[in-house]
């Protein structure tokens, strides 16, 4: 899944995308500043926020699971101002850091997303994407095996890449 707006001037921005199994859209508030579109083939599980209050009323585990979900959703907002001050090989580092730490297999990750959905998430253009991905191959800190299949060989180099300017 995507969340995205679109700007006035028609470019669209996607905020966030979420995998298998993650939860999104829980936000407390009446009016979406966003829209959600799938990526990929989905089954979507809609709860109202209604049962999720009463529920949570109830039971701690649940209540503390949406604590989490809250707070994981701040700090992806936290980390999205951060983006603004980085470079564009920082943030697809930390973009590509990010997937693979919330993919079953945090080595070898599927992009379910296109490049230029990757372009309009980190405020880049697709020729950027596509350069700063040909450069961490060189670099044999990724491997890519088609266009949408990226293996991880060097963690440690992606994470000094994106924290150059932390």
């Amino acid at each position: 899944m995507r969340t995205f707006s679109l700007l006035r001037d028609g470019r669209r921005h996607i905020a966030a995308f979420y995998l298998a199994g993650e939860f999104f859209g829980y936000d407390g508030n009446d009016r979406r500043a966003l829209s959600a579109e799938a990526i990929s083939n989905a089954k979507i599980l809609v709860i109202k926020r209604s049962v999720l209050t009463v529920l949570a009323e109830h039971d701690k585990d649940i209540a503390g699971r949406l604590s989490d979900i809250t707070s994981g959703e701040l700090a992806r907002t936290q980390g999205c101002v951060t983006l603004l001050i980085k470079t564009s090989s920082e943030r697809v580092a930390d973009f590509l850091l990010n997937i693979a730490d919330r993919s079953p297999k945090t080595k070898n990750i599927e992009l379910l997303m296109s490049r230029a959905e990757i372009a309009d998430h980190l405020g880049l253009t697709i020729e950027t994407i596509s350069r700063t991905f040909a450069k961490l191959e060189d670099i044999k800190a990724i491997a890519r095996s088609g266009a949408r299949n990226v293996k991880v060989c060097d963690r440690a180099a992606l994470e000094r890449i994106s924290t150059a300017s932390a």
